[in-house]
């Protein structure tokens, strides 16, 4: 029953343009699935002055413990141009055995697959002992202000405690059972601006030209390795994502440069030392000054830290892993790989109230055009969500 179950919450979850921040109709639809079921529904907007106010969801079934919790998000990114699409982003077609729409894959399909899998468990175990909770945020893929970090804290205040976690995120790169995500690396995200003298290019000496401090400032923030990684982590790495002066022509020499970089990090760091690391290559490199004229001032920089600051996390829960281990094993006759690779997901505020892993569908169409889901693969991870309940609730 639930292969079927999951096909039709997903499409009616697709159906509702739920385009981040906006709830599109998305959680309306969760509700009026869950609530005749017999789960309790809050639903929560939250705001504040520096970002758009979100609509989030908190379901929950049962009393006493374990208390397991599924978590997700609605929200989804914009399409892109519609005449890209073969199908609507928004309508939920099925083409040979294929979902297509908008958020299919991540992750409204995840959420499709755990509601189907809960219903039918507690369907077939009305009176088990536990309970069974729905963590549903509507700004995963924009600020993450007002989504999950408020839901969490509004549980907490209200004395809802979780045992465990899983977040429906596509974690799978290529076929469903890959790969489990036990943790996730930090992320810190940094403009780096220099500041300069403008001038004519025919003059250098009466000119600071930034480009050329830049150019050293940079290769200090990448050379040498930050670390070669461990055996949980992969290597930290810094990625430079822009680099803008503003100048249009070729005969003056802007007044200052700015680059943008992001910097993923393992466990070997945490945002305050990767910082201070940072910091300190940037003011070795303005002795070092190199690409510059021996005549010139010292480099003069500035580093601004932007956006959110994210933790790396490794969760060892044998409890977690072990019994969704056994439910991928029990369905597709893979053994997942323990992956700590990949971007943020809203498991690093999660991992602050209980152990969280994060398991869903195959990523390889997540906000591309035409992003689809194989109903074969919805089947299967609502097979395996339904097996995990009842190892876990055994």
């Amino acid at each position: 029953m639930s292969n079927q179950t999951a096909v039709k919450i997903l499409q009616d979850l697709i159906k509702c343009p739920s385009i981040t921040p906006d709830e599109g109709g998305a959680l309306s639809v969760l509700q009026a699935l869950l609530e005749p079921a017999g789960f309790d529904i809050s639903r929560m907007r939250f705001d504040d002055a520096n970002s758009p106010a979100v609509e989030n969801l908190y379901a929950g079934f049962g009393s006493g413990g374990p208390h397991f919790v599924f978590a997700g998000h609605t929200d989804v990114v914009p399409p892109g141009s519609l005449a890209d699409w073969s199908h609507e982003p928004f309508v939920g077609d099925i083409e040979d055995g294929v979902v297509y729409g908008r958020g299919a894959v991540d992750m409204k399909g995840g959420i499709a697959c755990f509601a189907a899998a809960a219903l039918e468990y507690l369907a077939d175990h009305p009176d088990f002992k536990g309970r069974i909770s729905f963590l549903i945020t509507g700004d995963e893929e924009g600020p993450a202000v007002n989504g999950t970090v408020k839901l969490l804290q509004w549980c907490a205040d209200n004395g809802v405690v979780f045992d465990h976690c899983i977040v429906g995120e596509p974690t799978n790169p290529s076929v469903l059972g890959d790969t489990i995500k036990v943790g996730r690396r930090g992320s810190i995200s940094a403009r780096l601006t220099v500041n300069g003298v403008q001038g004519h290019v025919a003059y250098p000496h009466l000119s600071d030209n930034p480009v050329r401090s830049i150019t050293g400032l940079l290769s200090a923030l990448m050379e040498p390795a930050l670390d070669s990684g461990n055996q949980r982590f992969q290597p930290t790495n810094l990625e430079i994502t822009s680099i803008d002066s503003g100048n249009e022509t070729s005969n003056v020499t802007p007044a200052s440069i700015s680059a943008l970089f992001n910097v993923r990090f393992n466990d070997e760091w945490t945002p305050q030392t990767i910082a201070a690391e940072l910091t300190s290559r940037l003011d070795q490199a303005v002795l070092d000054n190199r690409f510059r004229g021996a005549d010139k001032a010292p480099i003069s920089y500035d580093l601004e830290f932007i956006g959110n600051l994210s933790d790396s996390f490794l969760t060892r829960s044998d409890t977690l892993i072990n019994a969704l281990s056994d439910a991928v094993h029990f369905v597709t006759g893979r053994k997942p790989e323990l992956s700590t690779g990949g971007g943020t997901s809203d498991a690093r505020f999660i991992k602050d109230y209980c152990p969280v892993v994060e398991f869903g569908l195959v990523g390889q169409t997540m906000h591309q055009v035409d992003e689809r889901v194989a109903i074969d693969d919805l089947t299967a991870l609502s097979r395996i969500y339904r097996r995990f309940l009842e190892v876990y609730f055994a």
